[in-house]
This record gives structure tokens, C-alpha cells and sequence, in this order.
């Protein structure tokens, strides 16, 4: 999904912890970048769970913002500056530059770093669209473009990225017009373009490239968050048919975008989570918030007294999943603070939906996540990492 803002980012995360090839949370910090022992990275580190934020990192030039990355957090996704829109701007001339100074922040703060997105049909560059909507660029000239924007772009990251989120959002939801047999929506840029192959292509390209990295499906509702588990079963049963054929995808992600309108049931995403770590591979909440009606984009304060029990809720609902799931390695939250949230600009009406507010207070969805870790922390089962 899209940040609200434009970011900028960071550079090098410690290729020391990946290529050991561990998810744990351990390591010394100095006094400097020691988090405090109550903050959720702490906590989280006692069922070795990494807890995660999307970054606005323009705003770490924020110290208050930068502090409660650094201290909250043992893991960054960078919102939009790894898609291609950003990296290759024009074609051709690829910039680094932002997502190079989020990774160094991550190295500075013990982070491991999610790469969000090699591959999505929205926010790609310009020059791409249009050249394939002129027919200048066919579908030939399409795939080798492809190819070599994930194989460069995992290889310029090479030993610095912990998960990449390699495909995103590929299957149907129910309002799609054209869904395939597979359940892979048949509207996607790339799937109409290249055909439902291309999904198996992509994770063994960023394979080739970094092999290493944790490899990342990425898609909403496919935890039973709609009601139904259409989606689930079908993103399931291609799982199960790409890892029979050795492509090599080692984590479904479920994005954990959620409004309080329409409720929620957290024994439902226990079940899909544990159901997709049946196949052998990992599992992670990717991108949580949730989200309500507001009464301003400014302000955002909930128009109903509902949300305020609501919101934190389905939170902890969300967090509990994942942490009854032992191959539950990840939980990140899709920024954290409700002025930089993607939701208001999105969802007219709506806002609300970080663990802190427009000033950067912590919620009650904050103090709720915080008292959910604290007890996990003393009698969960430890997470198996990688």
C-alpha cells in the first residue's frame, strides 16, 4: 500500500545478522541506541518477534519522530522509496538515495530492514506506463525490463534486506471484475500483460539476485479480514502449488489493514496464519493499522466513543495472531504516527488508524500492544526465526 507523504530514506543494515541467517532480536547496543525496556522492541525481543514501522524518514529529521523509530522498533519497511516509480524515475538512471539513508539509519539502530516492493501494478515509473500504453514498449521488451529491475534492485541491496516483499497484491478480491481460475486477478498491470506466470518468475529472480533474502508474498484480506476466506484459499493453494514446484517463497504476509466498521475476528487470522505456515514457510503481519471515521484529517478524532475501545481491539487481536503462531516472525505496523498515515488521503472520511497520535502521543492501541508483548513475553512460545 502507499504512504501518504513522499519519503525519503536511509543506508546499510548489518549484513553481519542476516548472513548469519537468524531472525533473533539479540546483538549489544551501546547506551546510545539501547531501547528502553519497556518499549515494544524490547518486549517483543523476549519471544525473539520482530516489531516493525513503515518510515516517513523525511520526518527523522524530526528528532521526536527519529527517537521513537529508533527506540520502538527492530525493524523498518520504507513506505514508497524501493518502489520503481522512485528508484528509476527515468529510465534508465537508477537513485538509491533515500532508501540507501533509511538502511544506514537501520544500521545505526540495530534494525533489519523489510524491502516493500519489488514488484506492484501501482507506482511504477512513468516512462513504463506509457510506453506500454503507446505500444512502444511490448510485452517482450516488458518482461526483460522486469527482470532487470528486480535483479538489479535486490543486487544493490545484496546482504542488506532481511525480508523482501518481492510480489504485491496479485489476487482478486471479491469486487474484481476478472478474476482467474487460480484466483490471481486477471486486471493486474503485469498478470494481463505477462500472464500468472510471472508471479513464480519474479521470487526466483530476487532469488538469483540475493539469495539470502527472505522472499515475501504480500496481500490484504487473505486472513479471513473480509469475511470470507475466498481469497485465503486461493493465495493458499497457490502457495502450495509454487513451493511443490521449489520457487522459492519463504514468507506470506498478510498487510493487516483493517476499519473498525466492519469488525473482525482474530481466531480466523490465527487459523490462516497457521494454515499458510503449514506449507513450511514463515509468516508476518506486514502493514497494521486500523483505521475509523473521523471527525477532520487534521485533527482525527474519532466521530464515535466506539473506536477508542475498538481501535486498540483489533489491534491487539491482529498481535495476538501472529504471536500464537510460532513461524510468526514479524509484526509492523503501517507507520506509526497518525499525521504521516496513508489513511486520511485514501479513505475520505477516515483517519485514526496509527499507535500514536497527530503529536506524536501514544494511543491506548500503544499502551494495549505494549500490555499484550509484557505477557507474551512470559509465557508465549519463542518464535522460530528464520
Amino acid at each position: 500500500m502507499r504512504m501518504r507523504n513522499l519519503l525519503l530514506a536511509g543506508a546499510a543494515v548489518m549484513a553481519t545478522v542476516l548472513t548469519a541467517g537468524t531472525a533473533t532480536a539479540s546483538g549489544a547496543l551501546s547506551d546510545r541506541t539501547r531501547p528502553p525496556a519497556d518499549s515494544l522492541r524490547a518486549l517483543a525481543s523476549g519471544v525473539n518477534l520482530r516489531i516493525g514501522t513503515a518510515v516517513t524518514p523525511f520526518e527523522l529529521d524530526n528528532p521526536a519522530y527519529a527517537q521513537i523509530t529508533g527506540d520502538q522498533f527492530d525493524s523498518v519497511t520504507p513506505g514508497n522509496e524501493m518502489k520503481w516509480e522512485t528508484v528509476e524515475r527515468t529510465r534508465g538512471v537508477y537513485d538509491w538515495s533515500a532508501a540507501d539513508r533509511l538502511v544506514s539509519f537501520a544500521q545505526q539502530h540495530r534494525q533489519l530492514v523489510r524491502g516493500h516492493t519489488l514488484v506492484w501494478h501501482n507506482q511504477l515509473p512513468g516512462w513504463l506506463t506509457s510506453g506500454v500504453a503507446d505500444g512502444s514498449i511490448d510485452d517482450v521488451e516488458l518482461r526483460a525490463l522486469l527482470r532487470k529491475h528486480v535483479i538489479d534492485e535486490a543486487t544493490h541491496f545484496k546482504g542488506k534486506i532481511w525480508q523482501w516483499d518481492v510480489a504485491n497484491e496479485f489476487f482478486a478480491n471479491a469486487w474484481d471484475a476478472d478474476p482467474l481460475p487460480s484466483g490471481i486477478n486477471g486486471d493486474n498491470f503485469w498478470v494481463a500483460h505477462l500472464g500468472e506466470g510471472i508471479l513464480a518468475d519474479v521470487f526466483r529472480w530476487a532469488h538469483e539476485a540475493d539469495p539470502k533474502a527472505l522472499l515475501v508474498y504480500n496481500d490484504y484480506n487473505i486472513g479471513g479480514e473480509d469475511g470470507t476466506n475466498a481469497k485465503a484459499d486461493a493465495v493458499y493453494a497457490w502457495a502450495k502449488s509454487m513451493l511443490a514446484q521449489g520457487v522459492p517463497i519463504h514468507v506470506i504476509g498478510n498487510q493487516g489493514h483493517l476499519d473498525t466498521q466492519y469488525g473482525f475476528s482474530g481466531p480466523r487470522l490465527t487459523a490462516a496464519l497457521a494454515r499458510y505456515a503449514g506449507l513450511g514457510v514463515k509468516v508476518a503481519i506486514t502493514e497494521a493499522d486500523v483505521r475509523t471515521f473521523v471527525d477532520n484529517a487534521t485533527d482525527q478524532v474519532p466521530t464515535s466513543n466506539l473506536a477508542l475501545f475498538a481501535q486498540p481491539y483489533e489491534y491487539v487481536q491482529m498481535l495476538r495472531s501472529c504471536l500464537e503462531v510460532p513461524e510468526c516472525i514479524s509484526f509492523t505496523v503501517w507507520g506509526f504516527g497518525d499525521a504521516n498515515s496513508w489513511v486520511p488521503g485514501w479513505f475520505t472520511g477516515e483517519g485514526y488508524a496509527c499507535i500514536y497520535d497527530v503529536d506524536l502521543n501514544p494511543k491506548p492501541a500503544y499502551t494495549d500492544l505494549q500490555h499484550e508483548l509484557r505477557l507474551a513475553s512470559e509465557g508465549a512460545p519463542r518464535r522460530t526465526g528464520r
